[in-house]
Parts: structure tokens; sequence; C-alpha cells
């Protein structure tokens, strides 16, 4: 295991581009301009923050009774039995997803390059660290992960980082693997994965000129919206998704639409696409697996279906709120 390990870590120093000169880029080179919040809190994004509550409260109602069907259950008692893979998903998920970044000069996302030699060197410990199955090795590799995170926010800003907040919660998975706190794990990623994807969202309404950039410089459909209307809907999506895991409404068949849409967008955006989305389609699979009996989630402190549907829909108004506010504020 030792030799494997060293091997592992000398070929990978050799892939690697110590001091990268080609720098991966993100989708748009625009400078972010940001937009007023007369024009952010304009009537078609009022009327989608009414259309999406409903439409949240709704599902409520909806999946207990998708439940009941016969192919559901029959689905559902099949990822079930999966369940047991799960923790190896994540752990061998995260090396393969370092080891796509690093090779291209990058840690956690695409913007952020690598050229520190000894960073680069610790990422590899890391990746080496995840691929042995040990429980205490997954535990090292997870604390220096922690450190590298810590070290990329220290030079890009928290706020900045906050993009990546679910990065956070896959390390404090694999630490608690094995200890008493490992129940806690699931629905931590849960948490984190959801704000982290809700965060992100909100930066299409404040920077919209972006996004607008991105749809006209990769031919994006539309699929008949004028693009600034698509780039409010496509943000709504985004951060729709990121409510559903915290409120835990995200069963698994909404799970897998959510997936394929993810996937999807690899096919406008390429390498780029894969290498700074990678951890996210693994996390998704994830969920698809696992489901919500792990999770106690918020919506089941209330009892009736009245009440479910009042919670979900006055509280997605109020999470929106609180996000726009805090991103407008800080961005």
């Amino acid at each position: 295991m030792k030799k494997i390990f060293q091997i592992l870590l000398l070929v990978g120093l050799i892939m690697t581009p110590f001091f990268t000169d080609a720098h991966v880029k993100w989708f748009t080179n625009v400078a972010p301009q940001k937009e007023s919040i007369e024009q952010i809190l304009s009537p078609i994004f009022m009327l989608l923050t009414l259309v999406a509550a409903i439409v949240l409260a709704s599902l409520t109602l909806i999946i207990p009774k998708m439940a009941e069907w016969g192919i559901v259950k029959k689905w559902e008692d099949r990822l079930s039995s999966l369940r047991k893979y799960s923790r190896y998903l994540l752990k061998y998920g995260t090396a393969a997803a370092l080891m796509l970044q690093v090779i291209n000069g990058t840690l956690f996302a695409p913007e952020f390059h690598v050229d520190n030699s000894f960073v680069v060197v610790m990422i590899w410990i890391t990746i080496g660290l995840l691929l042995i199955p040990h429980h205490i090795a997954t535990k090292m590799g997870a604390s220096i992960l922690f450190g590298l995170f810590i070290y990329v926010t220290i030079h890009h800003g928290i706020f900045y980082m906050l993009d990546y907040g679910f990065y956070v919660a896959i390390i404090g998975v694999l630490l608690v693997g094995n200890t008493k706190l490992e129940n806690a794990g699931f629905p931590f990623l849960y948490l984190g994965t959801g704000l982290s994807l809700s965060w992100v969202a909100v930066e299409k309404w404040v920077y919209p000129s972006m996004a607008l950039d991105i749809v006209a410089n990769h031919h994006v459909p539309t699929f008949g919206f004028e693009p600034g209307i698509f780039v409010v809907m496509a943000a709504f999506i985004e951060f729709v998704v990121g409510y559903l895991l915290v409120v835990g409404i995200l069963n698994r068949v909404l799970g897998l639409v959510v997936t394929v849409i993810f996937i999807s967008t690899t096919m406008l955006f390429g390498m780029t696409e894969i290498i700074g989305h990678f951890m996210i389609h693994i996390v998704l699979l994830i969920f698809i697996i696992e489901g919500v009996s792990f999770y106690n989630p918020p919506i089941k402190m209330h009892k009736t279906k009245l009440d479910q549907f009042i919670f979900v829909f006055l509280n997605f108004i109020f999470v929106l709120s609180t996000f726009l506010l805090i991103y407008y504020r800080f961005a």
C-alpha cells in the first residue's frame, strides 16, 4: 500500500502543471456590473417568486402521493439497497474530482489556479490518502483538504468562497465517518450543498451581464424566451434546487431530474463544466441513492399538509429575500 501511494504521488506530480501558463477560464470574461435593486426586483422576478413559492408548497401535497405509486416504490427499494456504497462514492468521488482539478492546474474550481509547488504536493497527498480504504487515512485526507480550503479562502476571501461551501460539508462527512457523529454527516451535506447552490444562483440576478454574455457566446438555447428573462428563470431553477435540498423536499425522482439537467450542461460547456461541477454531480448521485430517509428536514416540524404548505410558501419567500439582500449588500 505504501508503494502504491508513493507511485501515485510521483505520477501525479509529473502530470501536474506546477506553473500554469494557459489558465482555465470560466465561461465569460465580462467584467461584473452590479444591477440596481430596482431592476432586480422586476415584475417578472416578483411573478416567478410567487409561482415558485406555490409550486414548492404544492410539492408537499404531490410527493407523498407519488411515493405510493408501485413503480416508485420498486425504484426506492432498489436504490435503498445501494446506500452502503454512498460513503465510498463520496470518498473516491472527491479523490477523482481533486485529480481532475489538479491535473488541469486548479483547485476546487476552474478559476482557482494552483501555482504553488507545495500546494500541488499536498493535493496529491490528499488524493492518495482518500484512495486508501481506511477511515484514519480518510480523516487525514479530509483534514488536509480543509487546510487547502482555508488556504484558498485566505487568498480569495470568504464571500467568494461561499460559492463552494459544499466542500466544507463534504469534508465534514469524511471527518465524522466511523464516529458517533456519523449519522449527522449526510444531513450536513444536504444543508451545505443546498445553501451553496442557492447562493450561486443569486449571482445571476445581481450580475446578469455575465450570464447574458454566456447565453450569447455559447449559444445557449433560451426556448423562445428573451435572454434577460431566461437568465432570471435559470437562476430561479438553481435557487429552487438548493432550497429543495435544505427544506427536505427533494426526493429521488426530483433528484434524478436535477442530475439530468446538470449533466446536460456539459454538452454546452465541455471540459470546463466537467472540472468545475464534477463534485456536484457526485453529490447529486449520492442524494439519488440516499433519498431523505435519514434526514429530519425542517418541513417535518409541521404535521398537517396545510401547515407544511404554508411553511414552505412563506419560508421560500423569506429565504429568497434574505439571500438576495445579503448577497447584494456584500457583492
